[in-house]
Protein backbone atom coordinates (compact mmCIF):
# COMPACT_ATOMS: atom_id res chain seq x y z
CA UNK A 1 0.00 0.00 0.00
CA UNK A 2 1.31 3.48 -0.83
CA UNK A 3 1.96 5.84 2.04
CA UNK A 4 -0.38 8.87 2.35
CA UNK A 5 2.40 11.06 0.96
CA UNK A 6 2.62 8.86 -2.12
CA UNK A 7 -1.14 8.53 -2.60
CA UNK A 8 -2.16 12.19 -2.45
CA UNK A 9 -0.95 14.91 -4.79
CA UNK A 10 0.71 17.74 -2.87
CA UNK A 11 1.02 20.32 -5.65
CA UNK A 12 -1.18 21.75 -8.37
CA UNK A 13 -0.66 19.17 -11.09
CA UNK A 14 -3.33 20.87 -13.20
CA UNK A 15 -0.82 23.57 -14.10
CA UNK A 16 1.47 20.84 -15.41
CA UNK A 17 -1.34 18.99 -17.18
CA UNK A 18 -2.22 22.07 -19.22
CA UNK A 19 1.10 21.61 -21.03
CA UNK A 20 -0.12 18.14 -21.93
CA UNK A 21 -3.44 19.21 -23.44
CA UNK A 22 -1.84 22.20 -25.16
CA UNK A 23 0.65 19.87 -26.86
CA UNK A 24 -2.09 17.47 -27.96
CA UNK A 25 -4.25 20.32 -29.27
CA UNK A 26 -1.38 21.92 -31.19
CA UNK A 27 -0.53 18.59 -32.81
CA UNK A 28 -4.11 17.73 -33.71
CA UNK A 29 -4.83 21.22 -35.05
CA UNK A 30 -2.48 20.64 -37.98
CA UNK A 31 -5.05 18.07 -39.18
CA UNK A 32 -8.16 20.24 -38.82
CA UNK A 33 -10.28 20.00 -41.96
CA UNK A 34 -8.01 17.49 -43.70
CA UNK A 35 -10.51 14.64 -43.48
CA UNK A 36 -8.25 12.16 -41.68
CA UNK A 37 -9.48 11.57 -38.13
CA UNK A 38 -7.05 8.71 -37.49
CA UNK A 39 -4.04 10.88 -38.34
CA UNK A 40 -5.39 13.70 -36.18
CA UNK A 41 -5.95 11.37 -33.25
CA UNK A 42 -2.54 9.78 -33.69
CA UNK A 43 -0.83 13.17 -33.66
CA UNK A 44 -2.67 14.14 -30.46
CA UNK A 45 -1.81 10.82 -28.78
CA UNK A 46 1.90 11.09 -29.65
CA UNK A 47 2.14 14.65 -28.38
CA UNK A 48 0.21 13.91 -25.19
CA UNK A 49 2.34 10.86 -24.37
CA UNK A 50 5.56 12.77 -25.08
CA UNK A 51 4.75 15.52 -22.59
CA UNK A 52 3.12 13.24 -20.01
CA UNK A 53 6.36 11.31 -19.62
CA UNK A 54 8.02 14.48 -18.29
CA UNK A 55 5.44 15.09 -15.53
CA UNK A 56 6.58 14.21 -12.01
CA UNK A 57 4.02 11.54 -11.10
CA UNK A 58 3.46 7.80 -11.00
CA UNK A 59 0.38 7.58 -13.20
CA UNK A 60 -1.60 4.75 -14.72
CA UNK A 61 -4.17 5.19 -17.49
CA UNK A 62 -7.53 4.00 -16.16
CA UNK A 63 -9.67 5.55 -18.87
CA UNK A 64 -8.02 5.37 -22.26
CA UNK A 65 -9.57 6.28 -25.57
CA UNK A 66 -9.68 4.19 -28.72
CA UNK A 67 -11.09 0.81 -27.77
CA UNK A 68 -14.43 1.33 -29.45
CA UNK A 69 -13.06 2.27 -32.87
CA UNK A 70 -9.52 0.88 -32.89
CA UNK A 71 -8.11 4.39 -33.07
CA UNK A 72 -4.62 5.33 -31.86
CA UNK A 73 -4.71 5.52 -28.09
CA UNK A 74 -3.10 5.82 -24.73
CA UNK A 75 -4.07 2.33 -23.63
CA UNK A 76 -5.66 1.26 -20.36
CA UNK A 77 -3.00 0.18 -17.88
CA UNK A 78 -0.22 2.21 -19.51
CA UNK A 79 2.24 3.74 -17.02
CA UNK A 80 2.57 7.49 -17.41
CA UNK A 81 4.90 10.06 -15.85
CA UNK A 82 8.46 9.83 -14.55
CA UNK A 83 7.54 7.29 -11.86
CA UNK A 84 7.94 9.59 -8.85
CA UNK A 85 5.09 10.22 -6.34
CA UNK A 86 2.19 10.88 -6.25
CA UNK A 87 0.45 7.71 -7.44
CA UNK A 88 -2.53 8.73 -9.56
CA UNK A 89 -5.24 7.51 -11.92
CA UNK A 90 -5.41 9.20 -15.31
CA UNK A 91 -8.29 9.55 -17.75
CA UNK A 92 -7.46 10.82 -21.23
CA UNK A 93 -9.06 11.75 -24.49
CA UNK A 94 -6.20 13.20 -26.55
CA UNK A 95 -8.70 14.31 -29.20
CA UNK A 96 -12.33 14.40 -28.15
CA UNK A 97 -14.20 14.82 -31.41
CA UNK A 98 -11.89 13.20 -33.96
CA UNK A 99 -14.53 13.64 -36.64
CA UNK A 100 -15.07 17.26 -35.62
CA UNK A 101 -11.36 17.89 -36.10
CA UNK A 102 -11.18 16.03 -39.41
CA UNK A 103 -14.14 17.94 -40.83
CA UNK A 104 -13.15 21.32 -39.38
CA UNK A 105 -16.26 21.43 -37.19
CA UNK A 106 -16.62 23.15 -33.79
CA UNK A 107 -15.83 21.89 -30.27
CA UNK A 108 -12.97 19.42 -30.70
CA UNK A 109 -10.90 19.28 -27.50
CA UNK A 110 -7.80 17.69 -26.00
CA UNK A 111 -8.73 16.47 -22.51
CA UNK A 112 -7.08 14.89 -19.45
CA UNK A 113 -8.10 14.29 -15.84
CA UNK A 114 -6.08 13.03 -12.89
CA UNK A 115 -7.04 11.89 -9.39
CA UNK A 116 -5.75 9.81 -6.49
CA UNK A 117 -4.94 6.17 -7.29
CA UNK A 118 -8.04 3.97 -7.18
CA UNK A 119 -10.56 6.81 -7.35
CA UNK A 120 -11.68 6.62 -11.00
CA UNK A 121 -14.50 4.33 -12.09
CA UNK A 122 -13.47 1.48 -14.39
CA UNK A 123 -16.39 0.73 -16.75
CA UNK A 124 -15.02 -2.65 -17.72
CA UNK A 125 -16.61 -3.92 -20.95
CA UNK A 126 -19.22 -1.13 -21.15
CA UNK A 127 -18.24 1.41 -23.78
CA UNK A 128 -21.45 3.46 -23.50
CA UNK A 129 -23.61 4.91 -20.76
CA UNK A 130 -26.81 6.93 -20.57
CA UNK A 131 -25.96 10.37 -19.18
CA UNK A 132 -27.86 13.32 -17.74
CA UNK A 133 -26.06 16.48 -16.60
CA UNK A 134 -27.03 19.93 -15.38
CA UNK A 135 -25.87 22.88 -13.31
CA UNK A 136 -25.56 23.15 -9.55
CA UNK A 137 -28.92 24.89 -9.06
CA UNK A 138 -30.81 21.99 -10.68
CA UNK A 139 -28.60 19.08 -9.62
CA UNK A 140 -31.26 17.74 -7.23
CA UNK A 141 -33.80 17.57 -10.08
CA UNK A 142 -31.79 15.15 -12.21
CA UNK A 143 -33.23 11.63 -12.36
CA UNK A 144 -32.60 9.00 -15.04
CA UNK A 145 -35.69 7.03 -13.98
CA UNK A 146 -38.07 9.99 -14.43
CA UNK A 147 -39.26 10.83 -17.98
CA UNK A 148 -36.92 13.46 -19.38
CA UNK A 149 -39.83 15.71 -20.37
CA UNK A 150 -40.90 15.85 -16.72
CA UNK A 151 -37.39 16.86 -15.72
CA UNK A 152 -37.45 19.61 -18.35
CA UNK A 153 -40.66 20.95 -16.80
CA UNK A 154 -39.12 20.91 -13.32
CA UNK A 155 -36.03 22.74 -14.60
CA UNK A 156 -38.21 25.40 -16.22
CA UNK A 157 -40.14 25.86 -12.98
CA UNK A 158 -36.97 26.05 -10.88
CA UNK A 159 -35.46 28.68 -13.18
CA UNK A 160 -38.63 30.73 -13.36
CA UNK A 161 -39.43 30.19 -17.01
CA UNK A 162 -41.50 28.02 -19.32
CA UNK A 163 -40.56 24.70 -20.85
CA UNK A 164 -39.99 26.56 -24.11
CA UNK A 165 -36.97 28.19 -22.47
CA UNK A 166 -35.28 24.84 -21.77
CA UNK A 167 -32.50 23.67 -24.11
CA UNK A 168 -31.25 20.08 -24.02
CA UNK A 169 -28.03 19.17 -25.82
CA UNK A 170 -28.23 15.69 -27.37
CA UNK A 171 -25.94 13.60 -29.56
CA UNK A 172 -27.47 13.25 -33.03
CA UNK A 173 -27.88 9.48 -33.15
CA UNK A 174 -30.73 7.20 -34.34
CA UNK A 175 -31.04 5.75 -30.82
CA UNK A 176 -32.14 9.17 -29.56
CA UNK A 177 -34.83 9.91 -32.16
CA UNK A 178 -37.83 8.99 -29.99
CA UNK A 179 -36.63 11.02 -27.01
CA UNK A 180 -35.85 13.99 -29.25
CA UNK A 181 -39.37 13.87 -30.65
CA UNK A 182 -40.88 13.78 -27.15
CA UNK A 183 -38.81 16.74 -25.98
CA UNK A 184 -39.83 18.80 -28.98
CA UNK A 185 -43.49 17.86 -28.67
CA UNK A 186 -43.42 19.04 -25.05
CA UNK A 187 -42.16 22.43 -26.22
CA UNK A 188 -38.54 22.26 -25.10
CA UNK A 189 -35.68 22.88 -27.48
CA UNK A 190 -32.87 20.64 -28.70
CA UNK A 191 -29.29 21.45 -29.59
CA UNK A 192 -28.00 18.51 -31.63
CA UNK A 193 -24.30 17.73 -31.69
CA UNK A 194 -22.53 15.21 -33.90
CA UNK A 195 -19.78 14.39 -31.37
CA UNK A 196 -18.08 15.76 -28.29
CA UNK A 197 -20.09 15.09 -25.16
CA UNK A 198 -17.33 16.21 -22.75
CA UNK A 199 -17.65 19.66 -24.29
CA UNK A 200 -21.44 19.30 -24.10
CA UNK A 201 -21.32 18.36 -20.41
CA UNK A 202 -19.17 21.41 -19.67
CA UNK A 203 -21.71 23.48 -21.58
CA UNK A 204 -24.62 22.04 -19.58
CA UNK A 205 -23.13 22.99 -16.20
CA UNK A 206 -21.62 26.35 -17.17
CA UNK A 207 -23.29 29.53 -15.91
CA UNK A 208 -22.26 31.22 -19.17
CA UNK A 209 -24.21 28.77 -21.33
CA UNK A 210 -27.78 28.86 -22.69
CA UNK A 211 -27.91 25.05 -22.45
CA UNK A 212 -29.80 23.61 -19.46
CA UNK A 213 -29.25 19.86 -19.73
CA UNK A 214 -27.14 17.23 -21.41
CA UNK A 215 -28.91 13.94 -22.10
CA UNK A 216 -28.06 10.92 -24.19
CA UNK A 217 -26.22 7.64 -24.59
CA UNK A 218 -22.57 8.40 -25.19
CA UNK A 219 -19.10 7.19 -24.31
CA UNK A 220 -18.35 5.95 -20.80
CA UNK A 221 -14.78 7.36 -20.91
CA UNK A 222 -16.27 10.79 -21.65
CA UNK A 223 -18.58 10.33 -18.67
CA UNK A 224 -15.63 9.84 -16.32
CA UNK A 225 -13.79 12.83 -17.80
CA UNK A 226 -16.90 15.00 -17.47
CA UNK A 227 -17.37 13.89 -13.85
CA UNK A 228 -13.79 14.93 -13.09
CA UNK A 229 -14.48 18.41 -14.44
CA UNK A 230 -17.71 18.71 -12.47
CA UNK A 231 -15.79 18.11 -9.24
CA UNK A 232 -14.52 21.67 -9.69
CA UNK A 233 -17.24 23.33 -11.76
CA UNK A 234 -20.19 22.09 -9.70
CA UNK A 235 -23.38 20.61 -11.06
CA UNK A 236 -24.14 16.93 -11.40
CA UNK A 237 -23.80 14.14 -13.92
CA UNK A 238 -25.75 10.90 -13.61
CA UNK A 239 -24.83 7.83 -15.60
CA UNK A 240 -26.12 4.32 -16.16
CA UNK A 241 -24.14 1.71 -18.07
CA UNK A 242 -25.65 0.89 -21.48
CA UNK A 243 -24.40 -2.38 -23.02
CA UNK A 244 -24.55 -2.36 -26.80
CA UNK A 245 -25.47 -6.03 -27.18
CA UNK A 246 -26.08 -9.26 -25.27
CA UNK A 247 -22.40 -10.17 -25.35
CA UNK A 248 -21.41 -6.91 -23.69
CA UNK A 249 -24.31 -7.16 -21.23
CA UNK A 250 -23.35 -10.69 -20.18
CA UNK A 251 -19.69 -9.70 -19.85
CA UNK A 252 -20.62 -6.78 -17.58
CA UNK A 253 -22.88 -8.94 -15.40
CA UNK A 254 -20.22 -11.65 -15.17
CA UNK A 255 -17.73 -8.97 -14.06
CA UNK A 256 -20.07 -7.92 -11.25
CA UNK A 257 -21.48 -4.67 -12.68
CA UNK A 258 -24.98 -3.60 -11.64
CA UNK A 259 -26.49 -2.36 -14.89
CA UNK A 260 -29.42 -0.73 -13.07
CA UNK A 261 -27.21 1.34 -10.77
CA UNK A 262 -27.31 5.12 -11.18
CA UNK A 263 -23.76 6.47 -10.98
CA UNK A 264 -23.17 10.03 -9.76
CA UNK A 265 -20.19 12.24 -10.54
CA UNK A 266 -18.69 11.14 -7.20
CA UNK A 267 -19.12 7.49 -8.19
CA UNK A 268 -17.38 8.09 -11.50
CA UNK A 269 -14.53 10.06 -9.91
CA UNK A 270 -14.40 9.77 -6.12
CA UNK A 271 -11.09 11.56 -5.55
CA UNK A 272 -10.83 14.50 -3.18
CA UNK A 273 -8.04 16.15 -5.19
CA UNK A 274 -9.04 15.94 -8.84
CA UNK A 275 -7.29 17.80 -11.66
CA UNK A 276 -8.74 18.50 -15.10
CA UNK A 277 -7.42 20.23 -18.19
CA UNK A 278 -8.98 20.78 -21.62
CA UNK A 279 -7.57 22.73 -24.55
CA UNK A 280 -9.58 23.73 -27.59
CA UNK A 281 -8.60 22.28 -30.96
CA UNK A 282 -11.39 23.88 -32.99
CA UNK A 283 -13.49 26.86 -31.93
CA UNK A 284 -16.52 26.02 -29.84
CA UNK A 285 -18.93 27.28 -27.20
CA UNK A 286 -16.59 26.29 -24.37
CA UNK A 287 -13.12 27.06 -25.74
CA UNK A 288 -11.44 28.81 -28.63
CA UNK A 289 -9.47 26.51 -30.89
CA UNK A 290 -5.81 26.64 -31.90
CA UNK A 291 -4.94 29.64 -34.04
CA UNK A 292 -1.74 29.74 -36.10
CA UNK A 293 -0.17 33.13 -36.78
CA UNK A 294 3.16 33.17 -38.57
CA UNK A 295 5.73 31.38 -36.43
CA UNK A 296 3.43 31.33 -33.40
CA UNK A 297 0.23 29.69 -32.27
CA UNK A 298 -2.34 30.49 -29.59
CA UNK A 299 -4.36 28.13 -27.40
CA UNK A 300 -7.15 28.48 -24.86
CA UNK A 301 -7.56 26.00 -21.99
CA UNK A 302 -9.74 25.30 -18.97
CA UNK A 303 -7.72 24.11 -15.99
CA UNK A 304 -9.32 22.96 -12.73
CA UNK A 305 -8.51 21.60 -9.28
CA UNK A 306 -11.29 20.25 -7.09
CA UNK A 307 -9.54 20.73 -3.72
CA UNK A 308 -9.55 24.51 -4.16
CA UNK A 309 -12.52 24.69 -6.52
CA UNK A 310 -10.40 26.82 -8.83
CA UNK A 311 -11.32 27.02 -12.51
CA UNK A 312 -8.77 28.85 -14.64
CA UNK A 313 -9.12 29.92 -18.26
CA UNK A 314 -5.62 30.09 -19.73
CA UNK A 315 -4.72 31.77 -23.00
CA UNK A 316 -1.22 30.98 -24.21
CA UNK A 317 1.05 31.92 -27.09
CA UNK A 318 3.50 29.30 -28.35
CA UNK A 319 6.66 29.62 -30.45
CA UNK A 320 6.36 26.68 -32.82
CA UNK A 321 10.08 26.48 -33.65
CA UNK A 322 11.02 26.24 -29.96
CA UNK A 323 8.37 23.57 -29.37
CA UNK A 324 9.89 21.50 -32.17
CA UNK A 325 13.35 21.85 -30.57
CA UNK A 326 11.97 20.60 -27.24
CA UNK A 327 10.37 17.67 -29.05
CA UNK A 328 13.68 16.70 -30.64
CA UNK A 329 12.78 18.07 -34.04
CA UNK A 330 9.71 15.86 -34.43
CA UNK A 331 6.72 17.62 -35.99
CA UNK A 332 4.46 16.93 -33.03
CA UNK A 333 3.42 20.51 -32.56
CA UNK A 334 2.96 21.63 -36.13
Amino acid sequence: MPSPDQAKPDRNLALELVRVTEAAALAAARWVGRGDKIAADGAAVDAMRFVLDSVAMDGVVVIGEGEKDEAPMLFNGEDIGDGSPPQVDIAVDPLEGTRLCALGMPSALAVIALAERGSMFDPGPCVYMEKLAGGEDIADLLDLDRPLVETCKLVAERRGGSIGDVIVVVLDRPRHEEQIREIREAGARIRLITDGDVSAALLAVSERSPVDLLWGIGGTPEGVLSAAALKSMGGQLLGRLWPRNDEERNAAIDAGYDLDRILTADDLCSGEDVFFSATGVTDGDVLQGVRYRGKGATTESLVMRSRSGTVRRIQATHDRSKLREIAGGVERYG
